[in-house]
């Protein structure tokens, strides 16, 4: 089987998948870069030497070798391509093809109204639904803003992120964490008003507040960091922070590996949000707003992660201070949340599943996956999505 992935640019996010489906495929797997990145995600790191990856090749280097291959390949997974000409041509083929989106309507539902985003969202997703195309969603707002335009109907399945997997034993795992009779807390993004960063420093007064012993990490920089910084020195709070400024992704996992506690407190314009993934596989206890798309995937609300609703920031506070409350108690969500990532939301898992899924799809099937990647998308409104997940309903096959 022939497989083809064509996205706007391969990163650190994808590579684990690509890796996988490498091993699996060989040269039957090519990764196709529709356009180079862009300064600012290079700035940030982002950037790979695509020379280095055997199955990448560039669309604007070589345009007919690769419209050749997207065209003649027996599977075509299109992610962000800024051309969205060479999928229609695929999709007009009638082969095997999967998509793979995150939310259409970050801001609201209510854009869907409009006539000219609907003309186009009707030969992007609506004009071929009947065909042998399936969405992957990434994220858990995808599946409900397609279904409002009627695209893809019974063919929505969970999908995401697949961060570098690390394993530990138990033993390794505790020994890694630090002990030094403080709950230490990471917070790693950008510092953006989206990504809420001054919530840590709001926290970290209530904190001292109730005489709790902790110590919050800090890793990212952006146009907030001066401000934070001014906010934590006249608080008279620098001794329980570290800010680490810009930080390269493996080293941000270093410290997560460190830490107790993954605070991500972004709102509803994150589509997915790695860094969940990556606090899940560190063993940290995840507390995270359920407007990331994310969230409704991965984390069960008391099991394996928390969550809290629509940007409340006193819901949010609430949770950390009943995990300082009974952290005896509560500390076993970390090794939960380590193994929903080392057992089911991983690249190896996701490629096999991806893998599984097409070649019933190639026969005529559909056969979603029980649980996990590929299952099922349940469509919920998204004012409705955080009392699902306190019903678990989120995580169950839809």
């Amino acid at each position: 089987m022939t497989f083809t992935f064509v996205s706007n640019y391969i990163n650190h996010h994808q590579i684990p998948l690509c890796e996988a489906l490498y091993r699996e495929l060989g040269k039957d797997f090519t990764f196709i870069q529709t356009m180079p990145m862009e300064e600012e995600r290079v700035a940030m790191g982002w950037s790979v030497d695509v020379k280095t990856l055997p199955y990448v090749e560039c669309l604007y280097e070589e345009e007919y070798d690769c419209l050749k291959k997207i065209a003649e390949s027996d599977v075509v997974l299109f992610g962000w391509t800024e051309r969205e000409d060479i999928v229609e041509t695929r999709l007009k083929t009638g082969r095997t093809t999967l998509r793979v989106s995150e939310r259409l309507y970050r801001e609201g539902q209510w854009k869907a109204i409009s006539p000219r985003g609907l003309i186009a969202k009707y030969h992007e997703h609506i004009k071929y639904r009947r065909q042998n195309v399936c969405m992957l969603c990434a994220g858990a707002y995808t599946a409900s803003d397609f279904h409002l335009i009627g695209a893809y109907p019974d063919k929505m399945f969970r999908w995401g992120y697949f961060t570098a997997l690390r394993t530990y034993t138990q033993e390794q795992m505790d020994s890694l964490k630090t002990e030094d009779g403080a709950l230490h807390i990471v917070w790693a993004g950008r510092f953006i008003p989206l990504k809420h960063p001054e919530y840590a420093v709001r926290l970290a007064k209530k904190l001292r507040e109730k005489g709790y012993r902790y110590h919050i990490h800090m890793l990212g920089d952006g146009e907030l960091e001066p401000l934070l910084k001014h906010d934590v020195t006249t608080s008279g709070l620098s001794k329980y922070f570290t800010f680490y400024g810009y930080t390269e992704p493996e080293k941000v996992r270093d410290v997560m590996e460190k830490c107790h506690i993954h605070l991500f407190t972004s709102n509803y314009l994150e589509g997915w949000g790695a860094v969940v993934n990556e606090g899940m596989n560190s063993g940290c206890v995840e507390v995270v707003n359920a407007q990331v798309g994310a969230a409704p995937y991965l984390i069960r609300h008391g099991e394996n992660g928390l969550v809290y609703p629509d940007n409340r920031y006193e819901q949010m506070e609430a949770l950390v201070e009943d995990l300082f409350a009974h952290w005896d108690e509560k500390k076993k969500m970390g090794q939960a949340a380590y193994e929903t990532i080392r057992d089911t939301w991983n690249a190896e898992h996701a490629a096999e599943e991806l893998l599984r899924f097409v070649k019933d799809l190639q026969k005529g099937r559909i056969a979603p996956a029980q649980e996990g990647p590929l299952s099922k998308a349940p469509v919920i409104r998204p004012g409705r999505m955080y009392e699902s997940m306190m019903d678990g309903n989120c995580t169950k096959t839809g």
